[in-house]
């Protein structure tokens, strides 16, 4: 599989191979066997698992899982092919997000009309590490009794692998915590985004007919993020994460939006922190999603705690406690706020009916509201989506 694509002959025997050609080493010293595929190397991070069954394209290239390996738990992965208008990334010079993918089936020819590219030559192109013929669901199960592991990923074509060597870098390999992984995914410099949501015979659309100005902080944002803004009538200016406060003043914008992103929010709050708290003190609405939620809750005096094995996937129900209504969601995080240091002048909105997490907040007495997941994706297919409305409506309400 590494040098060709299997022929529609041989698809069921991609991975029968006689000696493994990657290996996903654990840092408690437990080695995983499969079959390399897409880029070879290594790379360490933290091994999370995910359970959506639609979406990898737009998955891997999410910011948001920067320092993280991707085990999916639906087994037929790729079969749709890639393209390059599904891609989330922004800033295309970054690391890309994902720094591995483990899969249990082989991966078989694109069926898809939009595919230009199969997954295995994509993640090569991208530099991305995969694992394959794994038991996706042993590895998924130790996950949930065990937490998420620092791990290395290592695809070698000859299957040579110095597992000791490996087994030492997994062991020394730092963690989330405490870790700034902004600076690896956040944009240089700021620009203007207009395109618009994807619709069916027509691609991608400009929005032409702004009526507000959003300024979105990029700490790893993703373009449907931006293209819901922009749908929402938004001139959207993207700024660098470690911008000040002042000179996203300077910009007058209407509203500010705190994009998702990767790492610990304790450790980009250093210097984000700060600038969400002068934006809140000027009354300018604030909306927030993942990254941006969670740091906006720390700007309001509560704290961030690491997940035991975090939310991932596209089927996660939460309760708008406002409303009292459900919402399929899609989500992406290892972090969460600590519920219970919420201070009394914030409200919590919604909340996690898999474990009871907090999900939103709002402040109030401003304009300032934030989730933890992310309601541009459509697993339900649109219940969130009114979240942008809110925020539409929050910057109307505070024009003079």
């Amino acid at each position: 599989m590494h040098d060709r694509q299997p022929e529609p002959a041989d698809r069921e025997d991609a991975w029968a191979e006689p000696t493994p050609t990657a290996v996903l080493v654990l840092a408690d010293g437990t080695v995983f066997e499969g079959f390399g595929f897409g880029a070879s190397g290594r790379a360490a991070g933290e091994v999370c698992f995910n359970t959506a069954m639609t979406g990898y394209e737009e998955i891997l290239t999410d910011p948001s899982y920067a320092g993280q390996i991707i085990a999916f738990t639906f087994p037929h992965i790729g079969n749709v092919g890639t393209n390059e208008e599904d891609i989330e990334t922004v800033n295309m010079a970054a690391t890309p997000g994902a720094r591995g993918v483990v899969l249990n089936a082989p991966i078989t020819a694109p069926s898809n009309y939009r595919a230009t590219r199969h997954l295995n030559d994509w993640l090569k192109a991208r530099g991305v590490i995969g694992l394959g013929g794994l038991d996706t669901r042993a590895l998924t199960t130790r996950i949930r009794v065990h937490g998420m592991p620092n791990a290395v990923i290592a695809h070698e074509p000859s299957g040579r692998f110095d597992l000791d060597a490996l087994k030492k870098e997994a062991r020394e390999w730092p963690g989330l915590v405490g870790m700034d992984l902004v600076p690896m995914v956040t944009s240089a410099q700021r620009f203007s985004w207009d395109q618009t949501p994807w619709q069916w015979g027509k691609g991608y659309g400009r929005q032409d007919n702004p009526r507000f100005h959003v300024v979105a902080i990029d700490y790893g944002i993703k373009r449907n993020i931006l293209r819901q803004l922009a749908a929402n009538r938004c001139k959207v200016t993207v700024v660098p994460a470690q911008m000040s406060a002042d000179d996203i003043m300077a910009l007058k914008p209407d509203g500010v939006f705190l994009s998702n992103g990767p790492g610990d929010p304790a450790a980009t709050g250093e210097y984000a922190v700060p600038v969400i708290r002068t934006i809140i003190d000027a009354a300018i609405p604030v909306f927030g999603i993942c990254l941006g939620h969670q740091m906006l809750g720390i700007a309001v005096g509560a704290r961030t705690v690491k997940m035991h094995q975090g939310h991932h996937g596209a089927n996660h129900p939460v309760k708008d406690l406002l409303t009292g209504k459900v919402e399929i969601t899609s989500m992406n995080h290892g972090f969460s706020v600590d519920r219970a240091t919420l201070p009394t002048d914030v409200i919590e909105t919604h909340v996690s009916l898999f474990d009871g997490s907090n999900c939103g907040l709002a402040l109030k007495h401003r304009p300032v509201f934030s989730v933890q997941y992310h309601p541009e994706a459509s697993p339900g297919p649109r219940d969130s989506h009114y979240l942008f409305t809110r925020f539409v409506e929050m910057m109307e309400k505070s024009r003079p």
